[in-house]
């Protein structure tokens, strides 16, 4: 996946005369980790949109591996280069399976959207849901971080990506913690309802919505 984000970054900054960006900054999830790019729910967004109508344009800067330190060192760069009206935080769960403290956590998620917010792009936090073998108190911290933000800054909050999914062991991969190429278009939905407005709302204000 490496090889994908360098494609990513050599490619031409995205202006807004091809569309409003929506930026996606996550992990293996996002990434399509174990499944073809096609099949991945990053790709099924682009379908989606194309489908609706909307006009935008989706850069997929996702890592297989991302933790929310990594993210908050590329996000700078990624920002200038593309400009995006959305972005999508798609981090925390590698940081929540190395048992980061929650306190590095909560400070890396906040400077990236405060990063976001000060280059003019509306948010979605999305989050996911830590095995139990990780204790009570883990995570229930780490889902009050995500829940805490979102709150804090006002922002559309998806508080497990893998919802409906993870607890189907025919939808995840023989790891346990990677979903099927089956199982893309549930996180799509899964998280649908929160990016739609956010989409609406860029697409109006740009005065380029040309779909139904």
């Amino acid at each position: 996946m490496v090889f994908w984000f360098l494609l990513v970054s050599l490619m031409p900054a995205s202006p807004f005369a091809q569309g409003p960006v929506v930026l996606i900054l996550g992990d293996s999830l996002s990434a399509g980790y174990g499944i073809d790019l096609e099949r991945g729910w990053v790709a099924l967004l682009e379908q989606r949109l194309q489908a609706s109508g909307l006009p935008h344009q989706v850069v997929n800067a996702s890592l297989s591996g991302e933790t929310s330190g990594g993210g908050l060192t590329r996000l700078p760069a990624l920002l200038e280069r593309h400009r995006p009206a959305v972005v999508v935080i798609e981090l925390g769960a590698n940081d929540g399976l190395r048992g980061l403290g929650l306190d590095r956590l909560r400070a890396n998620l906040e400077s990236m959207i405060a990063h976001a917010k000060t280059a003019g792009a509306r948010v979605l936090l999305i989050g996911v849901r830590l095995p139990p073998n990780y204790g009570a108190a883990y995570t229930q911290g780490f889902q009050g971080v995500f829940s805490a933000l979102a709150q804090g800054y006002g922002l559309p909050l998806v508080p497990d990506l893998l919802q409906g999914v993870a607890e189907e062991w025919d939808l995840m991969q023989a790891d346990a913690l990677h979903p099927t190429a089956e199982a893309q278009p549930r996180l799509l939905d899964n998280l649908w309802t929160a990016l739609e407005p956010l989409l609406l709302e860029t697409a109006q204000a740009l005065g380029r919505r040309d779909g139904p």
